[in-house]
């Protein structure tokens, strides 16, 4: 009688580990993109409530904005917002109502980077710019998809 042979041959599992290379090495940076999005979408979530105290602001007081050292009691903080691991710092410039977020903890050269929201009142509404400062060529899109810089 003959005997069945089981198992996999060495070319099934040389095909198997090749595929899932392949896999990994599109799946890997895709990955490392999604991740760096999402720590930069964080900046904006730490930004957005300074974005609303700002604009309640200025059609509450006819388009001007806060200004110097009362910035943050003038929009009923107490202070600045604390530092979390993706933003240093969050600063209000005196007279425009721009919002400077310095970036940290995201990685490549994002970390020293800021991104402001500049206002623009309207009669009837608050719309917002931003710019982003230090791009790099190859983090540009990154800083597009999320700001729009």
């Amino acid at each position: 009688m003959k005997s069945m042979q089981k198992g996999f041959t060495l070319i099934e599992l040389m095909i198997v580990v090749a595929i899932i290379g392949i896999l990994a090495a599109i799946a890997l940076p895709q990955y490392q993109d999604y991740v760096t999005r999402a720590k930069l979408s964080k900046v904006v979530t730490a930004v957005d409530p300074i974005k609303t105290a700002v604009a309640m602001f200025a059609q509450e007081n006819a388009g001007s904005f806060p200004a110097g050292a009362s910035a943050w009691t003038s929009l009923g903080l107490s202070g600045a917002p604390a530092a979390t691991t993706e933003v240093s710092g969050i600063t209000i410039t005196a007279g425009t109502g721009a919002i400077v977020a310095t970036m940290q903890g995201i990685g490549g050269s994002y970390d020293t980077s800021t991104v402001t929201f500049t206002p623009t009142v309207n009669s009837s509404s608050v719309s917002w710019a931003a710019t982003c400062s230090d791009a790099v060529a190859s983090e540009k899109p990154q800083l597009t998809k999320v700001f729009g810089c």
